[in-house]
């Protein structure tokens, strides 16, 4: 299980430290319907990461094979996850140097969005091709692990909670003391915009390494 927990957690992190979501939340948190807009857009995010880490588990956990065949596929498997994750990282770093300042006017547009809309965007948000790859890692990864019911969801739960956790902190947090959080948004929010993309196609990269030496070493 540490094993397991040791690659499993280098992957949550990066799902963490993703800009988009994480933008996204502070538009949220600093728009004026963030007190109808911010949980809805929050239960999507969770309820979206839980069911793809969960499905990517269970997809994993489910490839044909006897042990020793299957032991080798999920090597391959995470050689071409890791060689992706790192060529993602590499191409967002080679966009946000030639990248403008200005933020898309989509993200900003998020504040304005309804309930349900914002339930959508968050759901939605788990379909960006970074994030799959992270949930396919994260699967294979879980495939690891010593089967059995338990195991499945502790792991799938640990995994939830760390990705989710640079968007829950802040949402319950604007929610509970939303006076003390908006100028904490606001220099959260700009530091991202300056900062953001390359710390994460950097953390993105190192995943991928990590990720890659798992499936070399067998």
């Amino acid at each position: 299980m540490g094993q397991v927990l040791a690659q499993l957690i280098p992957v949550a992190l990066a799902a963490a430290l993703s800009t988009v979501p994480i933008t996204a939340a502070l538009f949220i948190l600093l728009s004026e319907r963030r007190g109808t807009t911010a949980l809805p857009f929050l239960a999507g995010w969770v309820i979206g990461t839980a069911a793809g880490v969960t499905l990517s588990a269970l997809g994993a956990q489910s490839l044909p094979g006897r042990p020793r065949q299957l032991a080798g596929l999920v090597d391959n498997l995470e050689i071409l996850l890791g060689s992706a994750l790192v060529l993602f990282g590499l191409v967002t770093l080679v966009r946000h140097r030639h990248a403008t300042e200005r933020r898309p006017s989509r993200i900003e547009g998020i504040g304005s969005v309804g309930p349900l809309a914002a339930f959508g965007i968050g759901l939605a948000l788990n379909l960006r091709p970074k994030a799959l790859l992270l949930v396919a890692a994260a699967g294979l990864a879980i495939s690891g692990a010593p089967r059995g019911v338990e195991n499945t969801v502790l792991l799938i739960a640990v995994y939830t909670a760390i990705a989710t956790s640079t968007v829950v902190a802040p949402m319950l947090a604007t929610v509970l003391f939303p006076e003390r959080m908006e100028p904490r948004l606001l220099a959260a929010r700009d530091w991202i915009s300056a900062h953001g993309t390359a710390v994460t196609g950097t953390v993105v990269i190192l995943v991928g390494a990590v990720v890659l030496a798992a499936g070399v070493s067998g």
